[in-house]
């Protein structure tokens, strides 16, 4: 994959941020011809409580986003490290709802589109048992990059999954550019459609 791509992950409070949800941690790995190239990691504090079963899932306490930098610092940060760069995310509906809701509270917007490892590894690999993305992980024998549920280990994880899949639509279908655009169109199409598409 020659495409520079953001692939992002969020910590949270919870499930969405029309349920008063916010970010505790953020993790961004960068790809670029096939490989990661930057990586951008911080917790946040959004002054939101975690729930005892979250802070148990992530290992991020309220004690440790207390003393980390405001949400405002760090979303403009990684706002501007990212740029316009394309975004990519596994279960992305999830991760650019806070991505906008938290850049909506600065009077941010972003400009391109979302794509979403959990989608396309459906459509590409449906013969893995899980499409949870710490079981792709392990069923595809990548890289271990560090405690699931922490924001950069799983944006590495995804970020590798991501160049798996590019591999595989190279190598095995044949598709000579396989671009950002491209797997936000793919991701559209049915499990049907991909395999008819790919096929022909």
């Amino acid at each position: 994959m020659q495409d520079r791509i953001a692939v992002i992950d969020f910590e949270t409070t919870g499930m969405s941020p029309a349920q008063n949800a916010r970010p505790t941690e953020i993790g961004v790995a960068i790809i670029e011809d096939g490989r990661i190239v930057e990586r951008y990691q911080s917790l946040m504090n959004a002054g939101a409580w975690i729930p005892p079963f979250i802070e148990q899932l992530t290992g991020i306490s309220n004690a440790m986003v207390r003393s980390a930098p405001p949400v405002a610092k760090v979303m403009g940060e990684v706002a501007d490290f990212v740029g316009s760069t394309p975004l990519l995310a596994h279960n992305a509906a999830f991760d650019a709802k806070f991505w906008d809701a938290e850049l909506g509270l600065l009077r941010r917007r972003r400009s391109q589109e979302f794509a979403c490892s959990l989608l396309l590894a459906r459509r590409l690999l449906p013969e893995a048992p899980s499409h949870k993305l710490g079981n792709l992980n392990r069923w595809a024998s990548l890289p271990d990059t560090g405690k699931a549920h922490r924001a950069l280990a799983d944006a590495e994880m995804a970020a590798n999954l991501t160049l798996l899949l590019a591999s595989r639509l190279r190598e095995r279908y044949g598709v000579a550019e396989v671009s950002h655009a491209y797997l936000c169109g793919l991701q559209k199409l049915s499990a049907a459609k991909v395999r008819a598409l790919l096929k022909a």
